[in-house]
């Protein structure tokens, strides 16, 4: 079975956790929630979470990482050195990474896994990783990484996870199972 972690601080963007977790979960991945402020990680809206592991308590590999945005959810998970260390470990080993609006900005680039690459991020989060040309489109695939601009591609974005991970005959199994766009 795949394996993919959710690291989740305070502050995230409920949907862009909440939405490919569930599309995930649907494709048949285990999900695993990480609290990287603590076991129970409230979202901007709210909303809480009770993690399955802290991120002291990461052990062995992912077939993803997954990074939702929000804020302050993307600096708290940027406060985090072992966030960082698991991000480069897992471009370091060519697994797959996705992150999602201010996320790929404000941690994937400090964190050095863009050079080269192409991705995307929410409007005016750019200012976090200056110099950087992030794309316009809604979701961006290079490479083992995944990007996504905003909550509203959230869905496209577990989409696009499960094709990398599978098909497309998989996802457009979870597609038609939610009836996206039918």
């Amino acid at each position: 079975m795949k394996k993919a972690l959710f690291l989740l601080a305070d502050g995230f963007e409920d949907v862009e956790a909440i939405t490919p977790m569930d599309a995930l979960s649907r494709a048949g991945v285990q999900v695993i929630r990480c609290g990287v402020t603590g076991k129970t990680v409230t979202a901007s809206h709210g909303l809480k979470v009770v993690a399955d592991i802290t991120i002291d308590e990461v052990e062995g590999d992912y077939d993803l990482i997954y990074l939702p945005g929000g804020m302050p959810g993307s600096t708290n998970l940027r406060a985090s050195e072992k966030v960082c260390q698991l991000v480069r470990k897992q471009n370091a080993e060519k697994r797959l990474i996705a992150s999602i609006c201010a996320a790929p900005a404000v941690v994937l680039g400090p964190c050095g896994v863009l050079e080269g690459r192409d991705a995307t991020c929410y409007p005016g989060s750019e200012e976090f990783y200056p110099g950087f040309e992030f794309s316009s489109d809604g979701v961006v695939i290079s490479e083992n990484i995944i990007t996504a601009k905003a909550a509203g591609w959230a869905w496209e974005m577990g989409f696009a996870i499960i094709s990398y991970l599978f098909d497309e005959e998989k996802s457009a199994e979870v597609m038609n199972s939610v009836y996206y766009r039918i």
